[in-house]
């Protein structure tokens, strides 16, 4: 079994003192800023469609291939890249891979050609799942042992923020001036996060290579793919609903916009991160369950109070509240499952959430095309109810309160 001082061996140690060791805020805010402009770079298209369809001369729904292309890459690549990679030291791998993910976002952003661009999305959704499966591991590897799930949940605030505000921003660049300027301050702002790791963020070793295939026995340790599939089905309940929202508010007959409603479900969902870095070191399994009973309640809310305004927005506020700290707690039940393997078990993660990306893009439209979009709540809530299932399906293995040890490597 491993332990938990093993694992983070490359973390600063308390100097003896009776103080607490502290975080390294900055660097952790670096990674964090990383994390929003990877999800802002794969959800902005969907705000820009038609323009972009017009740009390009080309229909809107291959230009919606824009987000596939994206997450294909993402699922193809990560694993693999994570495996052959894991010897590297951990910071010149993040910069090359911040300047393969810029240069491919700068050609889309140019490209007058679309199965370019397509080309340029996926190679950039690959370079993105690089940078995804490193962000949480490097993030425990230069914080405290006492203190790594504050600073997973640090470094993981940047995915709400991007799925809150990067698609609005985007559209909003877009209408303003021009589609291309979306994608080249996205590759600005990323070249800018580049320059701040290489002033900021300290370097960490890479882990010694594994014999075989690594990623196929970090699949099988114990707690992994439990972890896995509550990402799988938490993400895929969450991002029906998100990505056919506007359908479902359509069916209401309220007032209510789809960016009103997406932008209460993002400030608040600041708030979910909040309680989760207070929470997360000391309650991990009891935090778990409690959002996603949370978001079940939101769903039964979406669901019962269709007709009320001020329903749908307490209903998005809670969902806000409940998903918006998903992503550090399940970062850290992965993190810590996967023991001295993290890195390798965390590149699982942004393929388990882009899969789930795809099934809720052809779930939802099934969906709709049989029931209207009040269907939609009711896939959330079903979906939820599978999700919290699974959560005490693996409180030993995975989900343990104040968790101490993990990622032993059994089967």
């Amino acid at each position: 079994m491993t332990s938990p001082s093993s694992r983070t061996s490359e973390a600063p140690a308390s100097t003896g003192g009776a103080r607490a060791p502290q975080l390294r805020l900055a660097p952790l805010i670096v990674l964090a800023l990383m994390g929003f402009i990877l999800v802002a770079m794969e959800t902005m298209p969907a705000g820009l469609l038609p323009e972009i369809a017009d740009g390009l001369k080309a229909a809107e729904g291959t230009v919606g291939l824009f987000v596939s292309a994206y997450a294909l890459g993402t699922v193809i690549v990560t694993i693999p890249a994570i495996s052959l990679t894991r010897r590297l030291r951990r910071k010149p791998l993040l910069l090359v891979s911040i300047a393969g993910l810029v240069a491919a976002n700068t050609v889309t952003a140019f490209s007058s050609d679309i199965a370019l661009s397509l080309v340029t999305r996926f190679i950039a959704g690959a370079f993105s799942g690089v940078i995804w499966g490193m962000l949480a591991p490097y993030a425990v590897r230069i914080s405290p042992p006492s203190r790594l799930g504050a600073a997973i949940a640090i470094v993981a605030i940047g995915a709400p923020l991007g799925f809150a505000f990067g698609t609005p921003l985007g559209a909003w660049i877009g209408a303003v001036s021009d589609w291309r300027w979306s994608f080249a301050g996205l590759s600005a702002l990323a070249a800018l996060v580049a320059i701040a790791v290489v002033l900021v963020v300290p370097d960490a070793p890479g882990r010694p290579a594994l014999a075989g295939l690594p990623m196929a026995r970090v699949l099988r340790l114990r707690g992994v793919p439990v972890v896995l599939a509550v990402i799988f089905v938490w993400m895929l309940a969450h991002s029906t609903i998100y990505t056919y929202v506007a359908p479902y508010l359509r069916e209401t007959g309220t007032a209510i916009t789809p960016d009103l409603m997406l932008l209460a479900y993002g400030i608040a969902s600041l708030l979910g991160v909040a309680v989760t870095g207070l929470l997360l070191d000391r309650y991990p399994s009891l935090l778990l369950h409690l959002s996603v009973l949370a978001f079940i309640v939101a769903a039964v809310v979406l669901l019962a109070g269709q007709g009320s305004p001020v329903a749908l927005l307490a209903a998005a506020a809670l969902w806000g509240v409940s998903f918006g700290g998903a992503s550090p707690q399940l970062q850290n039940a992965l993190t810590r499952a996967g023991g001295e393997n993290s890195d390798v078990a965390n590149s699982f993660l942004p393929v388990a959430f882009n899969l789930a990306i795809f099934g809720a893009g052809i779930l939802g439209a099934g969906l709709l095309e049989v029931f209207d979009g009040l269907i939609l709540p009711a896939a959330m809530m079903l979906l939820g109810a599978v999700a919290l299932l699974l959560t005490f399906v693996g409180r030993r293995s995975a989900f343990r309160q104040r968790e101490t040890g993990s990622g032993d490597g059994k089967a």
